[in-house]
């Protein structure tokens, strides 16, 4: 049986890979957010809650919710 650590971590890369592939500014914020909620659930594993807390509040949701109203202001130049 694998640890539930080694599967959030491997789901942190694959987000983290994810993100830096992505074309679409949209795609990538909502990936971060993603990449975010991912730590935080292996903090709460490790251990940690009051960090995981911390990262579920700051890092998964204001941050992501910035990122997405930041790209809601931005307007395309181009159509690709």
């Amino acid at each position: 049986m694998i640890p539930v650590d080694i599967i959030v971590l491997t789901l942190i890369i694959i987000c983290a890979l994810g993100a830096l592939a992505a074309k679409d500014l949209m795609v990538a914020a909502i990936v971060i957010g993603a990449y975010s909620f991912l730590i935080c659930l292996l903090l709460a594993v490790m251990g940690a809650v009051d960090v995981a807390f911390t990262e579920a509040t700051v890092g998964a949701g204001v941050s992501t919710v910035f990122f997405v109203a930041t790209v809601f202001q931005t307007t395309r130049r181009t159509k690709d």
